[in-house]
């Protein structure tokens, strides 16, 4: 098979099949990081840092060792195999998700994410690999963070 240098990346009606509509889904993958099969993957291009919370850390057995500490703040957060290196920031604290992937790692991957479907497809050798998201994943984790003890409280105005 040939390598395509610059696939199209197209998103049709048929990709959202078997979805339940209407949704306003938080898009959640499955991942593969270090041989581990990561479940509860939140997509978000909002932010500059790929998170990984510290008790999937430690579930994954990776050498301590590997952990560089870091003073750097970070604010605004309570299958396809992809082979491309991430650098996560671990962070020790409660969390519905397992791992966060936010912009650099999408913008290296030139990932194409759409909600409505909701999916993400990016260019491989061969044409177009495609994530797509969990609807039952991502209401569970929905009502896992409502739960939790130490989440923000919110109100209407």
């Amino acid at each position: 098979m040939a390598r395509i240098k610059n696939p199209i990346i197209e998103f049709s009606e048929e990709d959202a099949r078997r979805l339940h509509h209407p949704h306003d889904n938080a898009l959640i993958v499955s991942i593969w990081v270090r041989d581990y099969n990561t479940h509860r993957v939140l997509i978000d291009n909002g932010s500059p840092a790929d998170i990984l919370y510290y008790l999937v850390f430690q579930q994954m057995r990776i050498d301590r060792e590997r952990l560089v500490p870091t003073n750097a703040p970070l604010v605004g957060f309570g299958g396809t195999k992809i082979t491309n290196d991430v650098t996560f920031i671990v962070v020790d604290c409660s969390s519905a998700y397992n791992a966060i992937l936010w912009r650099p790692t999408l913008n290296f991957w030139k990932a194409v994410i759409l909600t409505y479907h909701p999916m993400i497809k990016f260019p491989i050798d061969y044409g177009v690999g495609e994530l797509r998201g969990d609807q039952v994943a991502a209401h569970e984790c929905y009502i896992a963070m409502l739960e939790m003890d130490d989440h923000l409280h919110t109100m209407n105005i």
